[in-house]
């Protein structure tokens, strides 16, 4: 995942000392053909990389922690057709209109109010007319909000040093406000920890750069 503002240091330090941090199932992935020019935002550990090389993407991860990036080529066995990037997402070293697509999973969310905004700014200028950018952030009904000191309305810093941000429909749609909306929905279901179950939500959202 890609860092908030200042937090750079402890995603390199939390990947460093816990490894692959994000484990389980990847995260839906959208029906694009093969060849499809996709950037994965925050690709961390590499958990979706694979499942993007199956379907033949022409795809590139980006991450800030080099750390990271580090597990994510192990992920992707080293295929040589892969790009993987060490970037800021506020700040990509992307030529405009250089990709089809922009994969955004629980990346945008680690980010405070003026980094959010930068992300959208360079998706925008990252994607062709008529791309698509993926995005899924934690909702503001899941049980994690709250935790952790709020630094900004709804976002919170938790012990590691990293930031979540937990976002309404609403939000999302006018942080992509420049873009032209999709589909935008929630997701939720139950996380059973030790017999008791615990209430889970995603935004889920598709934006499209212009009517194309």
């Amino acid at each position: 995942m890609t860092p908030g503002h200042g937090t750079g240091d402890a995603w390199q330090s939390d990947y460093s000392t816990r490894g692959r941090l994000w484990g389980g199932n990847p995260s839906p992935l959208p029906p694009l053909s093969p060849g499809t020019r996709v950037l994965e935002l925050g690709c961390g550990n590499g958990r979706n990389l694979p499942g993007m090389q199956s379907r033949g993407w022409d795809f590139t991860g980006a991450d800030h922690a080099p750390e990271a990036l580090r597990l994510s080529r192990e992920a992707v066995k080293g295929n040589p057709g892969v790009a993987l990037v060490v970037a800021d997402a506020r700040h990509l070293p992307f030529r405009a209109a250089s990709f089809d697509a922009v994969c955004a999973f629980h990346v945008t969310g680690h980010l405070d109010n003026e980094g959010r905004h930068s992300l959208a700014r360079e998706v925008y200028h990252v994607l062709k007319d008529g791309g698509e950018v993926f995005v899924r952030e934690f909702g503001d009904s899941d049980f994690r909000f709250g935790k952790g000191k709020e630094v900004e309305e709804h976002s919170f810093r938790r012990g590691t040093g990293t930031l979540t941000h937990y976002f309404s429909t609403d939000e999302l749609r006018d942080l992509f406000g420049e873009f032209t909306v999709v589909s935008t929905g929630e997701e939720r279901w139950s996380m059973r920890v030790r017999g008791r179950d615990y209430p889970r939500c995603e935004i889920v959202a598709t934006f499209r750069k212009g009517n194309g």
